[in-house]
């Protein structure tokens, strides 16, 4: 299997110079070991231990204060949910012993809300987030557009594949390492196969053993099939008689174990009404588009501009969420929407208050009533408005007005 140098490499170098752990957390089959033995074999993190391994990972839950004690260090501990007893005796010694770079540890389900693990290790440990595989990181490029954008210098493309066939196969496909090379039948098994044994097998680290597993996946095809529309818990529970709580406890269960993305409302007040109500997103386009059965024949079809329409706006989104983890500004990801339905499908923020606004649509063509809602906000933030960008399958990079362009897909990757 070909291997990808990932983007947030070098910041996982920094936080080992000057941190006493860090943490990966992501999905499975990511690409987390992955690059935890790459870091190992480079003389970063020379010891490699994972809990994976069921000898390594008895020993663990057996005598986790002994285990840690001796590790040689620096250690890479890979799945450390699978013995959550393991973060407290990994904080006893990081609490005596303050050198940075002691720790890299991995974890499949959300370490930061996960049972134990959760109060373990503020200030200790320093998270970073491994998506699937970012169109950036396949080609090699590892500059964030995020960044352009904020500089207000959309990339300049040229001469891309024009039409919505031209990348089905990029979304149906998605990131995941192990599905990339398979065929659209083998990725919908490789897929259906996935979804079971992580809500089969890590369900039980974040402390949910009663959950119906057999439930959980169904609800995770039901969000398939929405992927990047607001939640409606109440429908979702009339499909799977259960009442919004439950739904809504769930599809958070989900979410810890980075099947589902989270894109909240931006909440700034422009004068407005605003919902409230978060869009829920598969956390991959090829997982979606596998779950619900599109493959590129279906994707390219005429008649299905609204199911290619989301499943490209799930691919833009998360391809945006990873290049957030190694853009040199820090950012965070969000949608607008106000009562009156005027909405931008991605709004990045900065930390420094700076905006970048960006629509998907799946055609070819470019108009003023696609660019709409990034008008809005251009005049409602005035100066902060960095850059608006309709991301869509034209061939060119476009200006549509003052600080708005059109963008082919390719943009987003595409060298700068």
């Amino acid at each position: 299997m070909e291997l990808f140098t990932r983007g947030i490499e070098s910041e996982l170098r920094d936080i080992l110079s000057v941190t006493r752990a860090a943490a990966i957390t992501g999905p499975r089959q990511a690409g987390k070991s992955t690059l935890a033995r790459q870091l190992q074999l480079a003389g970063v993190v020379p010891n490699y231990f994972t809990l994976d391994d069921e000898a390594t990972r008895t020993a663990a839950l057996a005598d986790p204060d002994g285990f840690a004690l001796s590790l040689p260090r620096p250690a890479v501990i890979d799945e450390v949910q699978r013995a959550p007893d393991l973060m407290l005796a990994v904080k006893q010694i990081l609490d005596q012993d303050q050198r940075p770079g002691q720790f890299l540890l991995t974890g499949s389900a959300d370490l930061l809300t996960a049972r134990v693990i959760a109060d373990a290790l503020p200030g200790r440990v320093e998270y970073v987030n491994l998506w699937p595989l970012a169109q950036a990181e396949i080609t090699g490029n590892h500059r964030s557009v995020i960044d352009a954008l904020l500089a207000g210098a959309p990339p300049q493309v040229t001469g891309a594949p024009k039409g919505r066939l031209a990348s089905a196969e990029l979304v149906v496909a998605g990131g995941f390492p192990d599905a990339l090379p398979r065929t659209a039948r083998q990725r919908t098994r490789y897929f259906r196969s996935y979804v079971q044994t992580v809500v089969g097998r890590d369900l039980p680290a974040i402390g949910q053993i009663r959950i119906d597993p057999a439930k959980l996946e169904q609800l995770l095809r039901l969000l398939a099939a929405r992927t990047s529309a607001l939640a409606n818990y109440s429908a979702l529970g009339a499909e799977l008689s259960l009442d919004d709580k439950t739904v809504k406890a769930h599809i958070e269960l989900l979410r810890q174990l980075f099947l589902v993305y989270r894109l909240p409302p931006w909440s700034t007040n422009l004068g407005a009404r605003q919902v409230k109500t978060p869009k829920l997103l598969l956390s991959d386009s090829g997982m979606a588009a596998a779950l619900i059965g599109v493959d590129t024949a279906r994707y390219g079809a005429p008649e299905q501009g609204t199911l290619a329409g989301m499943l490209l706006e799930t691919f833009v989104v998360m391809e945006l969420a990873k290049q957030a983890t190694w853009s040199a500004a820090p950012v965070e990801l969000f949608f607008y929407r106000d009562t009156e339905k005027r909405e931008v499908d991605i709004v990045i923020e900065s930390a420094a208050g700076d905006v970048v606004a960006i629509e998907t649509k799946a055609a070819a063509s470019a108009t003023n009533r696609d660019i709409r809602g990034l008008e809005l906000l251009r005049a409602k933030l005035g100066a902060r408005f960095k850059a608006g960008v309709l991301v869509y399958s034209g061939e060119h990079t476009l200006p549509l007005s003052d600080r708005v362009w059109a963008l082919p897909l390719s943009g987003l990757w595409q060298a700068q």
